[in-house]
């Protein structure tokens, strides 16, 4: 079969390797169908990501078909359709005592320290691949796993009905969570410098919208919110100037949820967090979220395909990237058909 490897940072290949066999009682067999890049995929091309190793079968938004089950599997059966939720963790630790897996003091990610989903065939345990309905499309169910990261973050919120959610940044996660947090019954702000990814923020139903460019953030969020400044401030955008400005215009008792992996630091005045009394946490990944989204992909409830830029045959894996890294390009959510 054939698998998408980066051996080292900037050289991917596609590689032929055996199809994986099921070595314990609890694993499934999956043929993948469709997988998404993510820009952690791109980090790790890069050699930018602070966790991956390499070689490094990437890939970790993917969905497939049961092809095989080990004996002790009782809840799947060959001809399924799954997504995979790409956490494995130890189960006895602290995070995970207190229920958060996703930061397991042994954690491995598929695609980051396991090989991934860019592959033609992968083995997972039964417990990782999650059934949906017949009638949901590959390319709409591969959009499962990042709505749970979007999930995720407005739960990390706490994001209820009225409150103002501002989103910092109108890529793939961005639109996710400006969907969820409409879902949640937030008002919500979602800023960009591209006018054309603020245009599919006001399509996907953002209240307002700021292009950072022409102009001053701070000045328009106390407008929106007649000076009391956003409730839940979400950093999509992921940078250390975005954590310094999440900071600066959440209101008192207000929620700052910080999504990034940048080890530069941020100039952050105590102050600023101690006079409105700000809860300030981290989201990574998600924490038993796939059930709750599997529901509402099977109702329709969102708007998944409306994230895709494009879709292509993963032996256009280099081509996908050089589209990904074009900056003229409008680029979005790029789709890899298996």
């Amino acid at each position: 079969m054939k698998a998408i490897q980066v051996l080292e940072p900037g050289n991917i290949q596609i590689i032929d390797r055996a199809i994986p066999q099921i070595e314990n009682d609890d694993e499934v067999l999956v043929k993948v169908r469709y997988a998404g890049i993510c820009g952690s995929d791109m980090h790790i091309y890069h050699g930018t990501s602070p966790v991956a190793t390499y070689p490094r079968v990437i890939g970790h938004e993917f969905v497939g078909e049961i092809v095989e089950t080990g004996k002790s599997v009782r809840n799947l059966k060959a001809g399924d359709k799954v997504v995979i939720e790409p956490i494995y963790y130890c189960g006895e630790c602290y995070p995970c005592r207190m229920g958060r897996p996703n930061v397991c003091e042994k954690l491995e990610v598929l695609g980051v320290h396991r090989d991934g989903g860019f592959q033609e065939y992968v083995t997972v345990k039964a417990a990782n691949a999650h059934k949906f309905a017949e009638h949901l499309r590959w390319d709409e169910a591969v959009l499962i796993e990042p709505f749970t990261i979007a999930c995720q973050a407005t739960w990390r919120g706490d994001v209820r009905k009225g409150d103002y959610v501002f989103i910092q940044g109108a890529g793939p996660i961005g639109l996710a969570i400006l969907q969820y947090a409409k879902y949640r019954g937030g008002i919500c702000i979602v800023s960009d410098v591209v006018e054309s990814k603020l245009a599919e923020a006001k399509n996907l139903g953002a209240d307002y919208t700021v292009n950072v460019l022409k102009q001053d953030i701070a000045s328009e969020i106390k407008r929106i919110t007649g000076g009391m400044g956003a409730n839940v401030t979400i950093d999509a955008a992921c940078t250390p100037k975005t954590f310094e400005t999440a900071v600066n215009v959440t209101s008192p008792a207000g929620r700052v949820v910080v999504m990034g992996f940048d080890v530069a630091p941020s100039q952050i005045p105590q102050f600023m967090i101690t006079k409105g009394e700000l809860t300030i946490c981290g989201s990574r990944l998600q924490t038993n979220k796939f059930p709750e989204v599997i529901d509402l992909f099977n109702q329709r409830k969102l708007n998944p395909t409306a994230l895709v830029s494009h879709k292509m045959h993963f032996t256009q894996i280099k081509e996908a990237i050089r589209i990904a890294e074009d900056k003229k390009q409008q680029v979005s959510k790029i789709l890899l058909e298996f």
